[in-house]
C-alpha cells in the first residue's frame, strides 16, 4: 500500500508582499496622470525638458555622493582607528534614482531625502523600521528582511579581518567574578 505524503504548505507571504504590486500600480498610474496634468498647463516641450532636467540631476547626485563615500573610504583607510563618518551616501544616491526615474512624485519625494530636516524625519523612520525587524520574532526563513537585519548585526560582532574576539564583561567595582585581585583563572589560548 503505497502512502500519501501531505502537501507541504507554502509560508504565508507577508502583507508588505501582498500590497507591494498593487502600490507600485498606483504610483506608476499617479506618475502617468500628474505628467499628463503638467504637460496641459505647461506643455510637453516644457514637461520634456523637466524630464530630462531630473536625469541629469539624478546623475549629478549621485556622482556626488560617490566622491563623498570614495573620501570616507580613503579616510578610513589611512586611519582605520578612526570614527567612520556618517555621509549619508544611501539617502542621497535613492535620491539620486527617484531623481532619474520620470515623474514628479518620485522628484518631490528626492527632495524630501536631499534636504535635512526631512531627510532626519526619513532617518528616524528607518531606524524605527530596523529596529521592528530586528526584533521581529518571526522564525529563520520566514521573513528575508529579518533574516537580513539579523546577519548584518551578527556581522558587526566580528573584526574586519573576520575573526571574533573572545571575552568577557567585567564589572569594574567587583572585578573578575566577584573578586578583587587579579583573574588568575585558565583560559584556553587563542588560536589564531
Amino acid at each position: 500500500m503505497s502512502q500519501q505524503a501531505t502537501p507541504v504548505r507554502p509560508a504565508p507571504r507577508s502583507r508588505l508582499r501582498r500590497v507591494l504590486p498593487l502600490l507600485i500600480a498606483a504610483w506608476l498610474v499617479l506618475e502617468i496622470w500628474l505628467v499628463t496634468v503638467v504637460a496641459d498647463v505647461v506643455g510637453w516641450s516644457t514637461v520634456l525638458l523637466l524630464l530630462i532636467a531630473g536625469v541629469v540631476l539624478g546623475g549629478m547626485v549621485i556622482k556626488r555622493a560617490g566622491r563623498r563615500a570614495f573620501a570616507a573610504a580613503v579616510e578610513q583607510s589611512k586611519d582605520p582607528q578612526s570614527a567612520q563618518p556618517q555621509t549619508g551616501t544611501t539617502m542621497t544616491v535613492l535620491a539620486g534614482l527617484l531623481l532619474i526615474v520620470p515623474g514628479f512624485l518620485s522628484d518631490v519625494l528626492a527632495v524630501t531625502l536631499l534636504l535635512p530636516p526631512t531627510r532626519a524625519l526619513w532617518r528616524a523612520l528607518g531606524r524605527r523600521t530596523a529596529k521592528r525587524v530586528l526584533n521581529s520574532t518571526a522564525p529563520v526563513g520566514a521573513d528575508r528582511l529579518a533574516d537580513a537585519m539579523r546577519l548584518q548585526e551578527q556581522m558587526r560582532i566580528h573584526r574586519p579581518d573576520g575573526k571574533v574576539i573572545q571575552g568577557e564583561v567585567v564589572d569594574p567595582a567587583q572585578g573578575p567574578q566577584g573578586s578583587h585581585g587579579p583573574d588568575t583563572d585558565y583560559r584556553p589560548p587563542l588560536t589564531h
